[in-house]
């Protein structure tokens, strides 16, 4: 068991914010207020451990090439904070996400107590519009039932990301979420109603939601415009190169539990340079990861970033909290998570006031950062 820990600062807990101590081994064990004394680390901040449900890759590795890259990618992101995450899939052939799965599966089966936590899978390709791949290959295939079973008892698929427009979709949602999976509505060229149409079959939220979709034209609305009408969750990368921060405003208006996640790639964490996105070759440049052809390809985004970028597009700090770890873990079904409460797993973040991570413990194991 975890030894018994205390740390000093101003804790967000579900009842607001409490400045005095939390103590914890693997759970959190109490919230307890510092009686009024004066602290030196007062000022430091202590949040749930972001809970990230769209990473690719980090310190120059993808999910796609399978072995052991998963296990890279969960200790690069638990330095930026990150204490959970679903390891993403690109668009492939059925043998190449086979292989990443197995990697994948086998990180979980031996978790790794320096690194976040994979929850599973978010298999965001290939049951995709050809015409919205964003920085997707050319791979699509329509989704069957038989083809999800054979994936989801490799790993276990969390979220799944399908075009609603696309054969059958629409009608396999009720057997998808049976299964346990959360399907989202992404890379998608359908129509505002038949967002609406996956809504009302079971999808329960839209992968980054305004890309790879269509958009909110006042004639036409197409699927963001179904998200910014409709829905509880959604995913949205806020990077401030994705989408706008005026976008960001008015999705925030909109979605009363959208959350962040960063759609991290290979190169985050990395130099500017040339890194692998499923089969694809991408290009980091001064923070931007682009295509050749000069397309946004994902991210090097990471989730303290994230934070940071919410509060500067204007939410308080524990809006902005909740939008990387509580929403995702409610998202996802997870009770003990995103909240600092007794009972609740010791899954924390400290911060300095200038919201740069300072800790990081994962289960109550304190991470090394350096």
């Amino acid at each position: 068991m975890t030894e018994l820990r205390t740390l000093q600062g101003r804790i967000l807990t579900p009842a607001g914010w409490r400045r005095g101590r939390i103590g914890f081994d693997s759970q959190v064990r109490s919230v307890e207020d510092n009686g009024g004394a004066d602290h030196g680390d007062d000022e430091r901040i202590v949040l749930p451990g972001f809970i990230d449900l769209h990473v690719h890759g980090a310190a120059g590795v993808d999910l796609m090439q399978g072995f052991d890259v998963a296990r890279t990618i969960a200790r690069a992101h638990v330095r930026y904070g990150t204490t959970a995450l679903l390891g993403t899939t690109m668009t492939a052939a059925e043998d190449d996400i086979v292989h990443a799965l197995q990697g994948l599966a086998a990180a979980m089966a031996a978790p790794d107590p320096d690194a976040a936590q994979i929850l599973g899978v978010h298999l965001e390709g290939p049951f995709i519009s050809p015409h919205r791949l964003g920085a997707q290959p050319p791979l699509t295939v329509e989704a069957t039932l038989d083809s999800v079973r054979r994936l989801h008892a490799l790993a276990p698929i969390r979220v799944l990301t399908l075009a609603p427009e696309i054969g059958r979709h629409t009608e396999l949602i009720p057997a998808l979420c049976a299964l346990g999976i959360r399907v989202q509505v992404g890379h998608s060229a359908g129509t505002y109603e038949e967002g609406l149409a996956a809504l009302r079959a079971g999808a329960s939220g839209f992968t980054h939601l305004f890309n790879g979709m269509t958009g909110v034209d006042h004639y036409t609305p197409g699927i963001a415009a179904a998200a910014l009408a409709h829905a509880e969750y959604a995913e949205l990368i806020p990077d401030l190169q994705h989408v706008h921060p005026g976008a960001i405003r008015l999705a925030l208006r909109a979605i009363p539990r959208l959350y962040a996640v960063t759609d991290a790639t290979a190169a985050t964490g990395m130099p500017d340079g040339e890194y692998a996105l499923g089969s694809q070759r991408v290009h980091k440049c001064l923070g931007c990861v682009r295509l050749a052809s000069g397309s946004l390809a994902g991210s090097a985004l990471t989730m303290d970033q994230a934070l940071r970028n919410l509060v500067e597009v204007g939410l308080d700090l524990a809006d902005a909290s909740d939008r990387v770890s509580a929403f995702p873990a409610q998202y996802l079904g997870l009770p003990d998570r995103g909240r600092l409460e007794p009972g609740a797993r010791a899954d924390l973040v400290v911060l300095d006031a200038q919201l740069r991570v300072v800790e990081v413990h994962v289960a109550g194991r304190a991470i090394a950062l350096s």
